[in-house]
């Protein structure tokens, strides 16, 4: 298994892009007006980049069992994080106006990408990367679908126009042309691809930048409510279904990994940026995000040891 230091370094990189960020905003580097500018450019062209490129060309997306089973457990993973988060924030005497909503979406978004990446590419090759990219496409339907009614507070009826956007419709033409076996010209995919690989640090670097306001008060970023109740979900109860799924689910060995690294994950960093853009409670996901990380560096490895062993028997 690999080491606490091994996994540390693996994850450093994110953390640093991260506190970049801040630093870039702090030495305006990026004005409030440039930040709003670099979202629009993430959302709409360098994250739908990302998404395109995970799919087409995925030659697990052709196996029917994958292609449904993973993304439906990733959709369900979203789904039921966002009934847990509103549930448990309404425990905590959170409501509608006060950051109910932005508690909810913070907890079931989990950091589904970068880290998990990285981790599983260094723990189990390309195999077991591909079967993650696939269940992190169920991650993105939920996200920008019931995620986002969910942040905005817009019923189906009334935000449907929403889930029309660039992420959608790139994961729908990369899973249609891939199931047909159809790619784009070499000029186009050079052009997607070097877009794609912007999208990830530039979103880390816009959401240290989105953070900024709020480290000039340390203190605002701790409330024992909001802090304390996160990290007893994100980081203590949700792992536990993660690792009971993978235990006892018919599943893939390559698919019980992704549900483990999965599970021992902290919240995600992208529902700070996304609740600046549609109208939520940034100070909120701040908050969760800076206390299941914290606590994340320490029960990241433990959880990854205790699921491997758990599994394993």
């Amino acid at each position: 298994m690999t080491s606490y230091a091994q996994l540390l370094a693996i994850t450093v990189p994110v953390f640093l892009l991260f506190g970049l960020g801040v630093v870039a905003r702090k030495a305006s580097w990026m004005s409030q007006e440039a930040e709003s500018s670099f979202l629009k450019l993430i959302v709409n062209l360098l994250y739908p980049c990302l998404v395109f490129r995970s799919v087409l060309g995925n030659a697990a997306l052709r196996n029917p069992a994958v292609l449904f089973s993973a993304p439906a457990l990733g959709f369900i993973s979203i789904v039921l994080g966002l009934l847990a988060g509103y549930l448990a924030g309404r425990a905590l005497g959170l409501s509608v106006g006060t950051g109910l909503r932005t508690f909810a979406f913070s907890i079931a978004i989990y950091n589904y990408g970068y880290i998990p990446i990285a981790l599983i590419e260094v723990l189990w090759g390309r195999q077991t990367l591909g079967v993650l990219l696939v269940f992190n496409l169920g991650i993105e339907l939920a996200l920008w679908t019931v995620g986002i009614l969910m942040l905005s507070g817009l019923s189906l009826r009334e935000g449907w126009k929403r889930l029309l956007n660039p992420v959608i419709a790139s994961l729908l033409a990369g899973v249609v042309l891939n199931s047909l076996d159809i790619t784009l010209p070499a000029m186009a995919l050079k052009v997607i691809d070097a877009l794609a690989v912007c999208a990830v640090p530039l979103g880390l670097l816009s959401a240290g930048a989105a953070l900024e306001a709020f480290v000039k008060k340390p203190s605002d970023l701790f409330e024992p409510r909001t802090s304390l109740g996160a990290v007893v979900l994100r980081m203590g109860l949700i792992p536990v279904a993660f690792l009971a799924c993978a235990r006892w689910l018919p599943l893939s060995g390559d698919l019980r990994y992704v549900l483990i690294v999965q599970g021992a994950m902290p919240a995600g960093m992208f529902p700070l940026v996304l609740a600046r853009h549609y109208g939520g409670q940034p100070l909120v996901a701040a908050r969760i995000i800076f206390a299941t990380t914290i606590v994340g560096v320490v029960l990241i490895p433990l959880w990854l040891r205790l699921g491997l062993a758990w599994v394993a028997h």
